[in-house]
């Protein structure tokens, strides 16, 4: 059955499983000068020591939650079984669920940040919006968000994905004007926006925003 007419939950969740070990190692050195290490640091100068973060989309738990981790109390969301089994094993410090991160029963108010380093991105867009108000539910007021989302709307596969025979991967993702209105629509307030690679062409938006109220 050809790709674009499959689940395409299916898909992420069976390309990560395949592509698990080529798309990210047991180790990265976390460059100061990477995107990565860049807009955490971003983030963690506004948590306080402790905090309690969701990283959503955490993968095998390198760099985000292996970063997060030395200072906060985190928990890690994934839809593939492979990288959150390498994830608990990799950064056995933090929490770690498979499971889809729209469909997440998290108690109100439980935490302080919540990360999503180009994972809303493999969400059906259909579903965005409603992610986006969840995530803010599930933070305290004042609470922050780091997401990395579309600059320019686009939706579709990618066949033999990071050169992984039988692999495939699904992309969903509307424009940055689509993201600061769904933010600001949800109790967003934008507090900084950026560009992930920072000449990327087009790259992705990286926002920061922090929750109203």
């Amino acid at each position: 059955m050809p790709s674009a007419m499959r689940d395409p939950k299916t898909i992420v969740r069976e390309g990560y499983d395949l592509a698990s070990r080529v798309y990210r190692g047991d180790t990265l050195a976390l460059d100061a000068r990477s995107g990565y290490a860049h807009w955490l640091r971003r983030l963690s100068a506004r948590l306080p020591a402790g905090a309690r973060v969701l990283d959503l989309g955490c993968g095998n738990g390198i760099p985000v939650a292996r970063e997060l981790v030395k200072r906060h109390a985190v928990t890690g969301v994934d839809l593939s079984p492979v990288q959150v089994r390498r994830a608990r094993a990799l950064v056995p410090e933090a929490r770690f669920v498979c499971a889809d991160m729209t469909r997440l029963g998290l108690r109100p108010a439980s935490f302080e940040a919540v990360t999503a380093f180009y994972s809303i991105i493999n969400v059906p867009l259909g579903e965005q919006r409603g992610l986006i108000d969840s995530i803010v539910r599930w933070l305290v007021p004042g609470g922050w968000v780091l997401a990395i989302v579309g600059r320019v709307a686009w939706t579709g596969t990618e066949r033999d994905w990071r050169g992984v025979a039988g692999a495939t991967m699904y992309w969903s993702h509307g424009d940055v004007a689509t993201y600061r209105a769904w933010f600001r629509a949800a109790g967003l307030s934008i507090e900084e926006e950026g560009v992930q690679p920072e000449r990327g062409n087009p790259g992705f938006a990286v926002l920061i925003a922090r929750r109203r109220g």
